[in-house]
């Protein structure tokens, strides 16, 4: 069901419906991909390997946040090395390669450059269908690299190229974006607390 689907006459009752269908798309999170998402981001830090995250517009800034939380909150009190880059960071590098590539190869075109066999893919795409974020993960795939996928709506193509799919079922962006920045927090918080002193 499309939400929002009616007007409403207050704000309250807009945040009451708003905070149920985060509370409905929160609990249908697959609980199994989760712990595979976090035994991934664990290995991957333990191994000093690189984690690459990418997305666009409201996803651009949870690849930011991820690149924050992961880097500094993960090696805080613990001994794991978070190697995180967002590929949706560098605005003088993404706009070189829109304006003189194409928009399709802003993610592709970095990870070619920078990413090793071994090194993890985060993608964050609500439709899962965004062509830069399905050339990226093409290319990992290909390339002997873990795809985590973080999407919503119907899952897109993402649904198939990913390794670990955490799927957020909405059909409203704010929604998924919300659900998405929650998962990327409690990936965070929880592999810290593993290797945090008692």
């Amino acid at each position: 069901m499309t939400f929002p689907e009616k007007k409403y006459e207050e704000i309250s009752s807009f945040a009451d419906d708003y905070f149920d269908r985060i509370t409905k798309a929160s609990n249908l999170v697959d609980r199994d991909k989760l712990v595979q998402a976090a035994n991934v981001l664990e290995r991957t830090y333990k191994e000093n390997q690189t984690l690459y995250v990418c997305g666009n517009g409201g996803s651009a800034a949870t690849a930011g946040t991820f690149v924050c939380d992961h880097t500094k909150l993960v090696q805080t009190d613990t001994s794991l090395t978070a190697r995180v880059v967002s590929l949706s960071g560098n605005m003088s590098m993404l706009t070189a390669i829109a304006n003189d590539l194409s928009y399709d190869d802003v993610f592709l075109f970095q990870l070619k450059t920078l990413a090793n066999s071994g090194d993890v893919l985060l993608a964050i795409s609500a439709s899962g269908n965004s062509e830069n974020i399905v050339n990226a993960a093409t290319w990992a795939r290909k390339n002997q690299m873990k795809v985590i996928a973080f999407t919503g709506f119907e899952g897109g193509r993402m649904a198939s190229l990913a390794t670990v799919h955490l799927h957020v079922e909405a059909d409203n962006y704010g929604i998924i974006e919300d659900v998405h920045q929650s998962l990327m927090h409690m990936l965070a918080q929880y592999i810290r607390l593993k290797h945090m002193p008692e």
